[in-house]
């Protein structure tokens, strides 16, 4: 069963993409800050973090760098999230290592979509 770590301070995110995540047969672990989920992912070796940007300890910016650079997570792919729209996120977030950035805004399907196609890819 392939592990996907979801990181986000808001519990209803979590909830959402927890549920339609679980109902596709993955096994799911949550963390609600940066720093907790550096620590998970380095002891778990999760096959993809669903990554907020604004996080409480340390952002999904530092968290994406410190997973891009560990070579025992070289097969972990990074879904950033965020709420802000703008280019400037974006390009920041794929430069740090993201697979794939998407704003929170769109229907959670997407985001459970994306998540697929990346674990798939």
């Amino acid at each position: 069963m392939l592990k996907i770590l979801i990181v986000d301070d808001s519990p209803t995110i979590v909830q959402v993409l927890k549920n339609g995540l679980e109902d596709k047969g993955r096994q799911i672990i949550t963390s609600n800050n940066g720093a907790d989920a550096l620590n998970i992912v380095r002891k778990e070796k999760p096959s993809l973090v669903i990554l907020d940007l604004m996080l409480p300890k340390l952002d999904g910016f530092h968290v994406c760098t410190m997973i891009k650079k560990d070579a025992s997570l070289s097969s972990t792919k990074v879904l950033m999230l965020t709420g802000r729209a703008d280019k400037e996120s974006e390009e920041t977030g794929l430069k740090c290592g993201a697979d794939k950035f998407i704003t929170k805004n769109v229907n959670p399907q997407e985001i459970i979509s994306a998540a697929e196609d990346l674990i798939q890819a």
